[in-house]
This record gives structure tokens, C-alpha cells and sequence, in this order.
């Protein structure tokens, strides 16, 4: 397996990048990684022993920024590491493209530099969430914030082959996003996807879920516009966040506190692993002709493993051919 990772992108690149890329081939053998930006300045980066054969350096001067437009800059800027590290995975040099960088950039990248999947309208970019009992797969979190039911229908079986494949889940549930349980709420777009789904055979539509059923319903793959699937990644990164913080503020307010501290640490601590973004890697931009995983733009190295963990999965499954049969089967069902 060889895995083009984008060294320049992120908020802490390119060290957490490089030191995310070592950690990885240190548990995988049966992996080759590229690093792709500016040779000196990795090089800086990387122990002054690694292993040569097993990790590598593309050259490239340019990086599209956080703050630069993604069209633009991606027509601007040809030698840009996204850029690049997406053409190598385009001309067959790598088998995924990994990046924490400007995500509107990777998306643009992908979209131009591997092109759609036969019958995909709009890619979409599936996020694996913590759930009470098990991870949960959100899509799309960000790519499409307009969509038409189509894309949504799209979006559930994507999501239902990728949950199969790299979650391990026999027959996901499907569920669709929405502001109230029964099939006459929701607003013009879900009342429309939610005829769709139902009439779909090779789908487990289990029907609309609240906003309280994204971390304790008994759903798998929760179908929604980019919109609101974003809306739904902050809110509950922000509230682990808070939540974490007031714990900080009632255990140190008087002794009696501290001292329970001790006995409720453990605890606190796997809840926040079990939350944490880092442990679930990057999320693929399902839909596009070859894989591109999209990082957390802070990223730490364990992130960055972890992100190659995923690739490597996807590429053992077999990922992107599982996508396009399961897209063609369906077409030739709805002719």
C-alpha cells in the first residue's frame, strides 16, 4: 500500500504531519508512505534515522493556505502540496491522498484531479462520530450545504457501503435527519428524500431521526444536506468541549472536589477518548474516482496515524470499486 499524504496542510504542519507519518509505518508494515511539500523544511522534521525505502519526499514549493479561496488558489497555484499529492494518487503513484489542510481545496482537488464516480452527482464527505453504542457514520458534514433528494439518496448509499466495509456493520440502519420522527415533518427536502429512501429495497431505511438520536438512537449512518451535517460536527465538538471545561471548574472549586478528582479521573478520561476526533482518523470524500481523506485542520500526530489508518483500510476493502458497483446497481434498478 503507498498512501500520498499533503505534509504542508494543517495548523501544526509540517512536524505533526511527519511525526503522525513515522507512527504509522512503525504499525503497519505493508505501507509506503510520500510525504508531499517543501524538502527542506520536512526534512527538518524527520528523525535522523527513518526508514528510507518505506517513506519518501516530493518536492513541491507552493501551499494553498486556510484562509485562501479554494477555486482560486487551486487555479493559481498548480504546485500547490494538495495539488500535487492528488495528481500523484490521479496517476496511480499512490493508492490515497491524506490531508488536514484547507478542506475546500482538497475537495476541489479531488473533484478535478480524480474526477466523480459514474452516477454521483456531488461527492460527499462521511464523518465516523462517537455513539453510545458504537461509532456512527454523518454524511455529508460539510461538502454540499444545497442539495437536491437525489443527493441525499446518493449520500445513504455511499454511506451504507462504507459502514459495511470499514465499520464492520452487516446491515446498517439508515436514518434521515430530520426535526421530528414521522414522515410528514421535516421540510421540503427531507419529505422528498424520505420517499426515496423508502422505496430504495437494498437500503435498511429505518426513517426520520431528531437531533437526540445523532449520539443515542439506534441508528448507523445518519443521512443529511452539508449544512446541517456540519452544524451537527461543531455543535458537538463544542458541547465535549464545554462539558470537559465545567468538569475543570466544579472539581477544583473546594477540597472536597479535589479530592474526588482522583477517583473520577479515569473515567473522564476514556469518556474524552471515546470523543475525541483524533481516535477516528480522517474522513474519506466519498464519491470521487480514488480515495482523498479529509483531516481536522488541528490535527496532532496520533490524528495523522490514525487518518493513515483509515486510508489503509479502505484500500485493503477496496473502497472506491464497493462505491461504484453499489452506484451502478442501483442505477440499473432505477431505470
Amino acid at each position: 500500500m503507498k498512501v500520498v499524504i499533503d505534509a504542508m496542510g494543517g495548523d501544526h504542519a509540517p512536524r505533526a504531519i511527519v511525526q503522525g507519518a513515522i507512527q504509522a509505518l512503525s504499525l503497519e508494515q505493508n505501507l509506503e508512505l510520500i510525504l508531499v511539500g517543501q524538502n527542506k523544511t520536512i526534512k527538518q522534521c524527520l528523525p535522523k534515522k527513518y526508514d528510507t525505502e518505506r517513506l519518501s519526499i516530493y518536492h513541491c514549493e507552493e501551499v494553498i493556505t486556510m484562509d485562501e479561496h479554494p477555486a482560486i488558489a487551486y487555479r493559481q497555484k498548480k504546485d500547490a502540496s494538495i495539488t500535487v499529492a492528488t495528481r500523484l494518487v490521479k496517476e496511480k503513484k499512490g493508492e490515497a491522498v491524506i490531508s488536514a489542510g484547507n478542506t475546500g481545496a482538497q475537495m476541489v482537488a479531488a473533484l478535478f484531479g480524480l474526477g466523480r464516480l459514474p452516477g454521483i452527482e456531488r461527492p460527499a464527505i462521511g464523518t465516523v462520530m462517537p455513539g453510545l453504542a458504537g461509532p456512527k457514520l454523518l454524511l455529508d458534514a460539510g461538502a454540499n450545504a444545497n442539495c437536491k433528494p437525489e443527493n441525499l439518496l446518493q449520500f445513504a448509499e455511499m454511506g451504507n457501503v462504507y459502514a459495511e466495509k470499514i465499520l464492520g456493520i452487516a446491515t446498517p440502519r439508515i436514518g434521515l435527519v430530520s426535526n421530528g420522527t414521522e414522515p410528514s415533518k421535516g421540510n421540503e427536502l427531507t419529505l422528498k428524500t424520505y420517499e426515496l429512501l423508502q422505496e430504495c429495497a437494498n437500503l435498511n431505511f429505518i426513517g426520520n431521526v431528531e437531533g437526540r438520536d445523532v449520539l443515542a438512537g439506534s441508528v448507523d449512518v445518519l443521512v443529511c444536506d452539508g449544512f446541517v451535517g456540519n452544524i451537527i460536527l461543531k455543535v458537538l465538538e463544542g458541547t465535549a468541549g464545554g462539558i470537559f471545561t465545567l468538569f475543570k471548574e466544579e472539581l477544583q472549586k473546594n477540597m472536597r472536589s479535589k479530592a474526588g478528582t482522583f477517583l473520577l479521573l479515569p473515567a473522564l478520561k476514556k469518556i474524552k477518548t471515546r470523543l475525541d476526533y483524533a481516535e477516528y482518523g480522517g474522513a474519506p470524500l466519498l464519491g470521487v474516482k480514488g480515495l482523498s481523506i479529509i483531516c481536522h485542520g488541528s490535527s496532532n500526530a496520533y490524528a495523522i496515524q490514525n487518518a493513515i489508518r483509515v486510508a489503509s483500510l479502505c484500500i485493503k476493502k477496496r473502497m472506491v470499486p464497493a462505491l461504484e458497483e453499489s452506484i451502478s446497481v442501483q442505477n440499473s434498478q432505477d431505470k
